[in-house]
């Protein structure tokens, strides 16, 4: 037997898991203890699970496939070029294989997609003394979660739910549909994901049924199902609002050229997107070089508007994600971020006006018309901020309407769109308000 001191903690291998090689974590997982191997393998991401399989020898991989349960299987092999998935499939048993297959079946982010085939059913006329025996039966084998019993009639269709708490209260004599309850939630096989996140969230369940059109039983979705699902969603948004491509892996198992790829081509638009305002800036050459002074407040109205438009947008993308807001509220929300808006800008330009006389009053730096320089500074701000705000607002609701996700509204690239047409606000109120004096 190996001395206990050689094995490893799995907390520890899992710390140090991102850091280490392919080499390092095979040698890393042989030398867990066995029964905490499983553990550690199956708490692991399909991205890693996968990479560790690979690494380990032919034979020992199909044993580990076969330790996952038949979702989680899936998960990786969807993760397979299409050419090495049948390879990969060969090397389960009858009954693994025959789920794997139904799984992969559907899409990856529907319901169908990620349910586990394995739950626990019962028939409704079984007396409760039956159920419990066949409970007993089916919670030896590799069910998904045995806290809840499934009423399936001989058509697979389901009828209604039933507890181990309610079986053990109930009298043996009884029938199951006797204790069953039928009002429950249950989602259609094409269910999107984030709509079955979203009913883990709003009732507090454990599972959710799935079912097809005709409302047979297919599977059950679990909540440590979800989670991982729910926190990919949320990274994923957060990359796109970042601007960037999502990454669809742990960032430090992303190899250098991959992340080079997802991150240059957003940079590389927003690159050129900010040439525009190089473009805008040349537009005005002239107005700028009799009032050198309104350069000096460039940064400042486009940075404004900007941070305006990227915190617009970055509260309706997630709105929209969480269902807080949909399409049909586009107008309630142009109201509100209109008023948010006007707001906001009236704060910052009061701030900006105020900042202008006083250092006018102490240093002298604007000359004779620096109360119109305020002016003009005060009120692009608040156009600027105004028109940031609703462009911030607007545009994942025109995402959404263009059938593209919303997150692709990343808070740089509101800030790029906002830039280009801040200048054009400011110098028009400049032109507006100098005409005439330093204009």
């Amino acid at each position: 037997m190996e001395p206990e001191a050689e094995l490893v903690h799995e907390d520890e291998l899992r710390d140090a898991w991102p850091a280490l090689s392919a080499r390092e974590r095979v040698e890393g997982f042989h030398l867990l203890p066995p029964e905490r191997a499983r553990d550690f393998f199956a708490t692991l991401e399909p991205p890693s699970q996968l990479g560790l399989l690979e690494a380990l020898s032919p034979g020992e991989r199909g044993t580990w496939l076969r330790v996952l349960a038949p979702d989680d299987a899936a998960d990786v092999v969807r993760r397979l070029p299409p050419e090495e998935r049948e390879v990969w499939l060969a090397l389960l048993d009858a009954p693994s294989l025959r789920e794997v297959r139904a799984l992969l079946a559907y899409g990856e982010d529907a319901a169908g997609g990620l349910m586990n085939p394995r739950f626990v059913r019962v028939r409704p006329e079984l007396r409760i003394d039956e159920a419990l025996s066949y409970l007993r039966r089916q919670a030896r084998e590799q069910v998904e979660t045995v806290y809840y019993a499934y009423v399936l009639d001989a058509a697979q269709r389901l009828e209604g739910v039933v507890s181990l708490r309610q079986l053990f209260q109930a009298t043996p004599d009884k029938a199951v549909r006797e204790v069953m309850r039928t009002d429950l939630i249950r989602v259609r096989e094409d269910t999107d994901q984030e709509e079955v996140g979203r009913l883990f969230a709003r009732y507090g369940l454990a599972a959710i049924p799935v079912v097809d059109d005709q409302g047979r039983m297919k599977g059950i979705v679990t909540l440590d199902d979800i989670v991982s699902v729910v926190q990919a969603e949320a990274t994923e948004d957060i990359q796109k609002v970042g601007g960037t491509e999502a990454l669809g892996a742990p960032y430090l198992e992303v190899g250098l050229p991959a992340m080079l790829k997802k991150r240059a081509g957003w940079l590389l638009v927003l690159f050129l997107s900010e040439m525009l305002t190089a473009t805008a800036m040349t537009r005005y050459q002239d107005e700028i070089a009799r009032a050198v002074v309104l350069s000096l407040f460039v940064p400042l109205i486009i940075s404004a508007g900007g941070n305006a438009g990227s915190q617009a947008s970055t509260l309706v993308i997630r709105a929209l994600a969480l269902a807080q807001v949909r399409l049909r509220d586009v107008v309630r929300v142009l109201r509100r971020e209109l008023l948010s808006g006007l707001a906001l800008g009236l704060v910052l330009g009061s701030v900006g006006v105020a900042r202008i006389l006083l250092w006018q009053v102490l240093f002298h730096l604007y000359g004779e018309h620096a109360f119109r320089v305020a002016l003009t500074v005060g009120l692009a701000v608040l156009g600027v901020v105004t028109w940031g705000t609703l462009a911030g607002s607007m545009l994942p609701f025109l995402l959404r309407r263009l059938g593209f996700d919303p997150a692709s509204a990343s808070a740089p690239f509101v800030a790029t769109l906002v830039d280009v047409s801040g200048l054009v606000i400011y110098f028009t109120t400049a032109e507006l308000i100098l005409r005439g004096t330093l204009l």
